[in-house]
């Protein structure tokens, strides 16, 4: 049985894009593909679950995940779900939550011998990103009209939501397009309250490498 064909049969997606051809794609290729977790707590919980098992059954069928850790975008906060502001951790205390959730993944993703997998922080890429270079290169790309209609901004626009939070989506889109570039990724899974994030992070690399790329919740 195809990995997304048992996926299907479990009830384990909510959404996809273009379900025949990534069934097709995937009946021939051993493919990357990642999921992220920003470190706003010190370990995972029961919203991490269902979009772990799955990489980690991608993982058993032969593919390769790559697991990200949000240092840059759990410094800012995702308003996915939320109501109102995340009060902000410190830098500090986001570094020792990143530290703690590696190393529940490599006890996740290292339980076979020889488990090919590969974890990275998305600090590492955005940490020495000027404001101008992000403003002219990344910036540019993005449509306000088209982020406030976002599920993620549209449900904060009565109460607010700062320019901090309303950027988060192009922060996890630069993820996406980073892990297309340098780690041959070329699907996303994400919980259904991140579909608008990851969506953005499509229409980024449409437009940046004319790319067509898959995502599952």
């Amino acid at each position: 049985m195809n990995i997304i064909e048992e996926l299907e049969w479990r009830g384990a997606i909510n959404q996809q894009t273009d379900e025949e051809g990534l069934k097709n794609y995937i009946k021939d290729h051993q493919i990357s593909l990642y999921c992220g977790v920003d470190p706003t707590g010190d370990s995972l919980h029961i919203g991490h679950l269902i979009p772990f098992m799955v990489l980690k059954r991608f993982q058993l069928a032969g593919h390769r995940p790559v697991i990200l850790i949000g240092g840059a975008t759990g410094s800012i906060g995702d308003p996915s779900g939320k109501s109102e502001e995340r009060n902000l951790q410190s830098m500090a205390q986001v570094e020792e939550n990143a530290r703690k959730l590696a190393g529940q993944m490599e006890r996740l993703f290292l339980q076979e011998e020889g488990a090919d997998f590969r974890m990275v922080n998305n600090y590492d890429w955005t940490s020495n990103l000027s404001l101008l270079d992000f403003l002219r290169n990344i910036g540019k790309r993005f449509n306000v009209n088209t982020m406030i209609k976002k599920d993620i901004v549209a449900s904060r626009l009565e109460t607010g939501i700062s320019f901090t939070e309303f950027s988060y989506q192009i922060l996890q889109s630069m993820d996406f397009l980073h892990l297309f570039k340098n780690e041959d990724v070329r699907l996303q899974i994400g919980g259904a309250d991140q579909w608008g994030n990851i969506t953005s992070g499509l229409e980024l690399i449409r437009k940046e490498e004319g790319a067509e790329l898959r995502l599952l919740d």
